[in-house]
């Protein structure tokens, strides 16, 4: 009897050491660039924002999957610091009548998020669709070429 005491306050323990806070991460990946945002789970407070052209100074390589991997590893490394234990993604790419699939950087993104630490909770795509279109550049008659 004593022993079985024992063995379910150690689970306890152990289950309340793993207690702590879930954010939102908001990934914004497009050719050019990417964005690592994580926030509180109410989306209102700025845990950690790091971007493509903070990790490179050449602009050709700040969409590439190497900036985007060391934006998010550094972004989860500082929220992890901040007693973040999880996040839940939110994955978005250009949308509107440009491209709707994000950039090459938004699945090494997710998986550096994962190498750093942070459980994965929901992975969720909210780029912008528009239910009929939006008016590209280039006014009434088109570019010309």
């Amino acid at each position: 009897m004593k022993t079985a005491r024992r063995e379910i306050q150690k689970k306890t323990e152990i289950k309340a050491s793993k207690e702590g806070v879930w954010g939102i991460a908001y990934i914004f990946s497009t050719v050019n660039s990417i964005i690592v945002h994580i926030t509180d789970i109410t989306g209102s407070e700025t845990i950690s924002r790091w971007s493509g052209g903070m990790i490179t100074n050449k602009d050709r390589d700040q969409g590439s999957p190497f900036s985007a991997m060391q934006a998010a590893s550094k972004a989860a490394q500082e929220a992890i610091e901040k007693g973040v234990i999880g996040v839940h993604v939110k994955v978005r790419g250009k949308g509107g009548h440009h491209k709707k699939a994000p950039g090459v950087g938004a699945q090494p993104a997710i998986r550096a998020l994962v190498r750093a630490g942070l459980k994965i909770g929901l992975i969720e795509d909210t780029t912008p669709i528009p239910t009929d279109t939006t008016k590209r550049k280039g006014g009434r008659r088109g570019r010309r070429v």
